[in-house]
């Protein structure tokens, strides 16, 4: 998912906010808006849910000394209201829980690794939380060419099983970000040049439906909804597992380096981003903007990440195309196996940005190329936040390039995944101590950054938003694609397979 900007909370600390949900363990009442309007026991999930769950699921209640962990979520801003949470153990523990709370008229939201930041997760009240940790089954084909992920398999999880058989897949660069969650709305990581996106790695799945059926989901069952959960899954539907393809290694070695570039170099640094032909081979190219004190608690400094998957000599020439410009700090040139790049980019999963409980804010944009002098007024509207609002010092400012060769591989029409022709993913991105206030602010700095962002981009261009970055006040046609015949296929599809709008609180399809 990011990159440098873990570095960036890692330099500076982690923050630690703890929510506390209160409801009654008694009784689970009707909130608001028609909402779980029945009332439901604690009593009556015992006797009518638990006795259809495995018996390594489990219920929780607000009581239940894991609640707090299993409801907490890596943003504090999106944390939705959440009265009980279900740990499926097997597929039809999933079913059953979604059976039950549709007898029971309750809300429900699957979780898994609980990354997720748009606002309306926020809308979901008294709800049941479905939490697929437990879901974990890692099975490569006795072929090697596919893997089975189980709902709640992490990224670090699949990227160590992989490669102990010499095997890789499609991830993001996150390790505590879930495989599939991710994958449901594209999937961005540092093999895009070689196999695509995540969800372009996706060969079948099992998914729960909104009425609790089962449902195999390929390109030959159940086709329609196959290409509707590549790009716009979290509309449809639960995925308890699926199966991928993997591929052996590109390459056994990455080469990996950082630079820190100041201020005033900050045309230089763009221009020659701007300048370069990515090969597939240079999967991340990732800068931030962010506050070092090492070098100023006022003056934003860009962080640079770049990793390479190849030989020294093939590696070499692209840790010179940014050496030259002479940063003001470096990283010496690593090399490193595949499960070695996340811990070195803190990018793993005990890094201290993988900590849920903070508030993260995101405001995305795709783009073709840089406007240098839209970042310079980015960067100055960065150094006006921090200046201005001392508690948004960890905020960060993103510029994702990654090669893009396997993407565009792919044709644009065949997955619900619209923004093939963006090339850059941009972030304005504000991390702060969670208050109403500064909500406020950092919606009002959010859109202000994509509004520059956008004003700077190719003439012509429609605003889009990265759909597992979206904020959640984007339009549709931003997140689900311009063509009118692709918010007409979503919405049949959303008509046929949810027509009680059931997966409502990820972005949803209107």
């Amino acid at each position: 998912m990011y990159s440098l900007m873990w570095k960036a909370a890692a330099m500076l600390g982690a923050l630690s906010f703890h929510i506390s949900v209160t409801a009654s363990d008694l009784v689970l009442p009707g909130a608001d808006a028609g909402q779980n309007s029945a009332e439901i026991t604690q009593g009556r999930f015992n006797r009518e849910l638990r006795h259809q769950l495995s018996k390594n699921a489990s219920i929780h209640f607000t009581s239940s000394p894991q609640f707090g962990n299993l409801t907490d979520r890596w943003s504090d801003f999106s944390q939705g209201d959440i009265a009980v949470v279900v740990e499926p153990a097997t597929t039809r523990d999933v079913a059953a829980a979604v059976e039950f709370a549709n007898r029971s008229g309750l809300s429900f939201l699957a979780v898994g690794g609980g990354h997720g930041s748009t606002s309306a997760l926020n809308t979901i009240r008294r709800g049941l939380s479905i939490n697929l940790h437990k879901l974990k089954q890692i099975q490569i084909s006795s072929n090697g060419d596919s893997v089975l992920l189980g709902g709640g398999v992490n990224t670090h999880e699949v990227i160590n099983a992989l490669a102990a058989h010499g095997k890789v897949t499609a991830t993001t660069n996150g390790g505590c970000t879930s495989q599939l969650g991710p994958a449901l709305g594209g999937g961005f990581g540092r093999y895009m040049g070689f196999f695509g996106l995540v969800l372009d790695n996706i060969i079948d799945m099992t998914v729960i439906l909104a009425n609790g059926t089962i449902a195999q989901v390929s390109s030959t069952s159940n086709p329609d909804l196959y290409w509707g959960m590549k790009g716009a899954g979290h509309n449809f539907g639960i995925v308890t597992e699926a199966n991928f393809k993997i591929y052996d290694f590109p390459t056994p070695r990455w080469f990996s380096s950082e630079f820190t570039f100041a201020g005033p170099q900050l045309e230089t640094l763009f221009e020659r981003i701007n300048d370069m032909d990515q090969p597939k081979e240079l999967g991340e190219v990732y800068t931030i903007f962010a506050i070092n004190p090492q070098y100023s608690t006022t003056e934003p400094v860009m962080l640079l990440h770049l990793d390479y998957a190849g030989t020294p000599d093939e590696a070499r020439p692209w840790f010179d195309y940014f050496h030259d410009l002479h940063p003001v700090a470096m990283r010496k040139w690593e090399s490193l196996s595949p499960t070695e790049i996340q811990p070195a980019a803190s990018q793993d999963i005990d890094s201290d940005i993988c900590a849920h409980g903070q508030t993260w804010r995101l405001f995305p944009l795709g783009l073709k190329k840089y406007n240098v002098t839209a970042n310079r007024q980015v960067y100055d509207l960065f150094k006006q936040l921090v200046t201005e609002h001392p508690d948004f010092n960890r905020t960060v400012g993103q510029f994702e390039n990654y090669a893009q060769q396997g993407v565009k591989a792919v044709d644009p029409a065949s997955t619900a995944y619209a923004n093939r022709d963006d090339d850059i993913l941009v972030s304005f991105s504000p991390v702060y101590p969670p208050s109403a206030a500064n909500d406020a602010i950092a919606t009002e700095y959010g859109n202000k950054a994509r509004g520059i962002w956008h004003v700077g981009d190719t003439p012509g261009r429609h605003v889009t938003a990265y759909l597992n970055y979206a904020n959640g006040d984007e339009s549709l046609e931003a997140v689900y694609g311009y063509e009118s015949w692709r918010l007409e296929r979503l919405r049949a599809l959303k008509k046929r397979y949810d027509p009680e709008n059931k997966f409502c609180f990820y972005n949803p399809i209107q």
